[in-house]
């Protein structure tokens, strides 16, 4: 199902005869899934006090028994530390995470999970793992490998982020 924006679109693009009307189909469709999905993930969340951005440190940081240092979360969420630093206020608001003073380096900080954290962090996982595997329950093996597949073969063509029209 397209979005009624990308409908508009295309039916300008087919009264227009442009070249590869099924292209253009095919690029509104991927983009309307991906809002779907977006918004539904984003549904999922919100009840736990989440943001997608929230949900990753939230995940980085169960997976780190030990806390995490603000700069590591942002290195691997691939971030900046103001975007970290705004994330972890909310989900200290939440009760769902706190900053301590490193037991090594009283100057530096460490961020850990409460025990409010790790359970809604257990329970968010089950439930958006089992949301996940029912978006393409519906596959088979082979057609999530094909579908990988292609999905690559297109994101080939998006380097430098102007396509082969560039």
């Amino acid at each position: 199902m397209l979005e009624q924006k990308y409908l508009a679109l295309l039916q300008e693009a087919q009264r227009r005869q442009l070249p590869d009307v099924e292209g253009i189909q095919l690029c509104f469709r991927t983009l309307s899934l991906a809002t779907a999905i977006d918004r539904d993930c984003a549904a999922l969340l919100a009840p736990h006090g989440l943001s997608e951005g929230r949900f990753v440190l939230l995940f980085l940081l169960d997976a780190a028994p030990d806390g995490l240092a603000p700069n590591a979360l942002a290195e691997q969420a691939g971030i900046t530390r103001a975007t970290v630093t705004g994330l972890l206020d909310g989900l200290e608001r939440e009760g769902l995470a706190e900053r301590q003073a490193d037991t090594s380096d009283r100057r530096a900080l460490r961020v850990t999970l409460t025990r409010k954290g790790k359970r809604v962090a257990r329970t968010v996982f089950e439930q958006h793992g089992r949301w996940i595997a029912s978006l393409f329950g519906g596959l088979s093996a082979s057609e999530r490998t094909q579908l990988g597949a292609l999905l690559g073969k297109v994101a080939t063509h998006l380097s430098g982020g102007h396509g082969a029209a560039a």
